[in-house]
């Protein structure tokens, strides 16, 4: 018998995978709703990569300019991601940000304000008004904190240093997961009817990133092999702006909030090159316009010594800087000896976001498999094909909180979850212990460098067919490795260990965003195709799902419903006032 079956799981109602700002709220949720809550988290309690989100949150509060409201926000929306939304999920996003904002006030959170003590809001790229909520550029970070001190009053159990590895089914249902304890290596079952996916993003799969050490794909990976589909996988955000020097924190995120503070983008002949690309928004253009322009300009002869564009905002005073932009004045004097009061920053995109993810029903968070639900980057659906900056805070907390809500009432609704079948813990256990068994394998950290390097050089900002079936034959090979991927030593303080796991879900999820990239033959938002510079009004229509079937991975193109004509009249209304 497996020693694994000699555990005795532990046991609750809903199980969340991730405590970011997603997992944390819709655990908030559905403790709420009188269900038993257990968190697993990769890292520790707080270090969510949700705190990397710094420059503020959407929502149409209408603080300071009274003429913002769904509606606008909506449109906004889906503009940004191309009109490849789920405009269902574009609606209550922009609906229910604004009574987000207010529960998080009630929690504790401190956003800044202004003169007259109303809250004080910034604008973004592809937002028409000030719209973004803030602390400073440090509004991830105090979301986290706000919710992690809310969610511990609601008397949750919380496994961190956990990685999760299975999500087991019986009968088709979701019955728990499987996983281990980072630390010691020790196999954990978890037993539960209901399982919330939110555990970010997929970012580590390229060499130049802002994401954090655990966006390695886990969630799409695991839900993926359950039997989930995945949607749009084609569209990875490329921020317009991350450090480029030293080479050891090149990838580290530059706030949109410099530009939206008023930072300047110039290349090396001092030319404001955004008057070409975008000559109406300039800097304050939607993310895959500036990611393109400044890839053009260095591509071009353009860039700056270490390769990159010059961001400046040190025609504004000191103090303001000093206070709007605290985190960025502090991380380049300390990474880069660089006073950005005085000097300009060196900039260049870097790997940050993921619009497509786990396919999720829009009032729900359900996905196909009952009783499994995602919610946060790790599901799809809300930003099209490209995310505006600011929303992927309120995402988090809006469909957190539905996500919540719905695994709650299912859970509830279930006869307690059935027994995991013993067979899939002796297979969880085997696949964790195989890194153990292979003496002559492959090293994991070799593996997953070669990864990156493959996926940044051949599926990055731009993309052509060529590139796109060379990727696909290169990772027919880094499959194989990473199969191979072997472990020396003990299970305790394993490194090793760890990314030969890791690797392994960052392959297949490599290939889901190359075969998503090759099926759709046009350019639309984050998704630039250099054999396809035009967009098909035809694939406007359509999103690219992923499944796994009988161990082939399948693409397809499924039509969206039609857009109600209530809201096809909101699309087409025009706002009276302008960008302020």
């Amino acid at each position: 018998m497996s020693v694994a079956l000699e555990y005795h799981p532990f046991e609750s109602d809903v199980i969340v995978v991730g405590a970011g700002g997603a997992g944390l709220r819709a655990a908030i949720e559905a403790a709420a709703s009188g269900a038993s809550v257990t968190i697993i988290c990769k890292s520790l309690l707080g270090k969510a990569h949700t705190i990397m989100a710094e420059g503020g949150m959407a929502a149409a509060i209408g603080a300071v300019d009274s003429r913002d409201n769904w509606q606008v926000h909506f449109r906004d929306t889906m503009s940004g991601g191309k009109y490849l939304n789920n405009w269902r999920m574009a609606e209550l996003h922009a609906k229910e940000a604004p009574a987000e904002i207010e529960s998080l006030e009630r929690w504790g959170a401190v956003f800044d304000r202004n003169d007259q003590g109303g809250v004080m809001q910034r604008i973004f790229g592809g937002h028409t008004y000030r719209r973004l909520v803030q602390v400073g550029d440090r509004t991830g970070l105090e979301l986290i904190r706000t919710l992690q001190d809310k969610a511990v009053a609601s008397k949750l159990t919380v496994f961190m240093e956990h990685t999760v590895t299975k999500i087991l089914l019986r009968d088709g249902r979701v019955c728990g997961i499987a996983g281990y304890e980072r630390e010691w290596g020790r196999f954990r079952v978890w037993k539960a009817p209901a399982v919330i996916v939110a555990s970010g993003g997929i970012g580590r799969i390229y060499s130049v990133t802002s994401n954090s050490w655990e966006g390695t794909a886990d969630g799409q990976a695991i839900a993926l092999e359950a039997g989930a589909e995945l949607m749009d996988m084609e569209f990875v955000q490329f921020h317009p702006t991350g450090m480029v020097w030293p080479q050891s924190v090149r990838g580290v995120l530059v706030t949109e909030a410099v530009r939206a503070e008023g930072g300047i983008l110039t290349n090396a002949q001092g030319e404001r090159f955004m008057e070409r690309y975008d000559p109406k928004r300039l800097e304050l253009s939607t993310r895959d316009v500036v990611a393109r322009s400044i890839h053009t300009e260095v591509a071009e002869g353009r860039g700056s010594p270490h390769g990159g564009a010059f961001l400046s905002i040190a025609h504004k005073p000191a103090e303001f800087i000093k206070k709007k932009l605290p985190s960025m004045h502090d991380q380049f004097m300390e990474f880069a000896k660089v006073d950005i009061t005085k000097e300009p920053m060196e900039v260049y995109p870097t790997t940050h976001y993921v619009m497509g993810g786990i396919r999720v029903d829009a009032e729900t968070a359900a996905t196909n498999v009952p009783g499994l639900y995602a919610a946060g980057e790790a599901s799809a659906g809300l930003h099209g094909a490209n995310r505006l900056g600011g929303n992927s805070l309120s995402d988090l907390v809006v469909f957190g909180r539905r996500a919540g809500f719905a695994a709650a009432q299912y859970a509830l609704a279930q006869a307690p979850a059935p027994d995991p079948e013993p067979a899939q813990i002796i297979s969880a256990e085997k696949e964790m212990l195989e890194p153990f068994a292979l003496e002559d394998g492959e090293n994991p950290f070799t593996v997953q460098e070669d990864l990156q390097k493959m996926m940044m050089e051949y599926v990055g900002v731009f993309r052509t067919e060529a590139q796109l079936l060379e990727a696909r034959a290169k990772l027919q090979s880094l499959q194989e490795r990473a199969s191979r991927t072997r472990a020396a030593g003990s299970r305790l303080y394993n490194a090793m260990w760890h990314a030969a796991l890791d690797v392994r879900n960052m392959v297949r999820i490599a290939g889901t965003i190359i075969e998503s990239a090759l099926l759709r033959k046009e350019s639309r938002g984050a998704h630039s195709r250099v054999d396809y510079p035009d967009t098909s009004q035809e694939l406007q229509k359509v999103n690219s799902v992923t499944r796994r079937l009988d161990g082939t991975l399948t693409v397809r193109y499924v039509e969206r419903p039609a857009l109600p004509a209530e809201l096809a009249t909101v699309l087409e209304a025009k706002d009276a006032g302008v960008p302020a």
